[in-house]
């Protein structure tokens, strides 16, 4: 017997919990803009969540065997939209990566190539299935997501970048690629990324700057190791229970950089100590298990392949995220997903969420 779709099966539970965080998100924005001229940045951070909340729902209407169909067309559409961004972008502290409209509205198209690309990589992988990978197929996979990838990396934009390829290994990994392959393609990742290190011909100068401060922050801790010094010192700080909502000394005297976007986890450990970081770090748990569970349950391939590459996304932008935050990861600029200020970031988190209900949605339809 056919049952239709609803949205009582909609998974209401990892929906509680986004919600649950971007409260948090919204609190901690506010708090540490408080006495700065970005006060009033949490405001657009509701408008930018009730957008979110809008295109989760709509796009959950749409059959997601539809995007699938489509994916060779948005494909087309994403490049062509970051050859606009590298001819017509408007240009923003020496990168460019927006596309400016009539209104004062830009438009960042990396962000969203990132959901073109989880489609994409699950209709060519389930075009693939049950068929033993050959370096023919993982060629073709790298090409799909290299070439937006090189295109971003010359705006300059190595962090949006870098999202692109958890994409692309859980990709290979869920398309059966063997462990042998797997090992090549690790050492020739491995040393192409030591090889442009040292030659330092394909890094920008303050992407090397970045790497030498993580390296080594005590080299320039007014100057490229700031960061990282200001970031470490915040989280240690606020010690188990923390300091209290606008009480954070470094993020209030204006120390810690950007504490909205990029180093809002290191804002929230201050003021929330240890007790609070382990509470979002559980929240990002729980919505990550809900995503897992809702892919094991999907009614075919494709629709397990784009909820694991959600995943693969999310993943790699907490642990990036957090690991810059507490000195183990280089500096590089990317959001924690639905706490860091900003609309397109927050637009693909609700949009991929969409989706994922869509295939929730969809698993009892023949």
């Amino acid at each position: 017997m056919r049952r239709l779709f609803s949205f009582r099966d909609f998974d209401w539970v990892l929906l509680g919990f986004v919600l649950v965080l971007s409260v948090i998100s919204v609190l901690e924005i506010k708090s540490a803009t408080v006495h700065t001229k970005f006060h009033g940045f949490d405001q657009k951070q509701i408008g930018f969540l009730a957008s979110g909340l809008v295109l989760m729902f709509l796009i959950s209407l749409i059959d997601y065997h539809r995007l699938i169909d489509i994916a060779h067309w948005a494909y087309g559409i994403s490049i062509v939209a970051l050859m606009a961004v590298l001819a017509f972008g408007t240009k923003v502290l020496g990168g460019r990566r927006w596309i400016k409209f009539p209104g004062g509205i830009h438009f960042q198209p990396s962000e969203w190539v990132k959901l073109v690309l989880i489609v994409t990589i699950a209709r060519y992988f389930w075009g693939l299935a049950g068929k033993e990978l050959t370096w023919k197929d993982i060629a073709k996979a790298f090409a799909l997501v290299c070439i937006p990838m090189l295109m971003v990396l010359k705006q300059p934009d190595l962090g949006t970048s870098l999202t692109y390829l958890p994409i692309l290994f859980c990709g290979l990994f869920l398309g059966g690629m063997r462990f042998k392959q797997a090992a090549i393609i690790l050492l020739a990742v491995t040393l192409v990324g030591v090889g442009a290190w040292k030659s330092g011909k394909h890094l920008k100068p303050y992407q090397q700057a970045r790497i030498n401060a993580f390296l080594n922050p005590d080299t320039d801790p007014r100057g490229s190791g700031y960061q990282i010094r200001q970031s470490l010192i915040a989280v240690g700080s606020g010690g188990i229970w923390g300091k209290g909502a606008n009480k954070g000394t470094q993020t209030q005297g204006d120390f810690l950089p950007i504490p909205y976007t990029d180093f809002i986890f290191a804002a929230f450990c201050e003021e929330h100590g240890f007790i609070g970081a382990l509470g979002v770090i559980l929240l990002y748990f729980l919505i990550l298990m809900r995503l897992i569970q809702n892919a094991q349950t999907a009614s075919d391939l494709p629709g397990t392949f784009i909820i694991m590459g959600v995943v693969a996304v999310i993943i790699f932008q907490i642990a990036v995220n957090i690991g810059m935050v507490v000195g183990l990861m280089p500096v590089t600029g990317i959001p924690l997903p639905l706490m860091s200020y900003g609309g397109s970031s927050i637009l693909f988190t609700f949009l991929a969420l969409g989706i994922v209900m869509n295939i929730r949605m969809r698993r009892f339809v023949n």
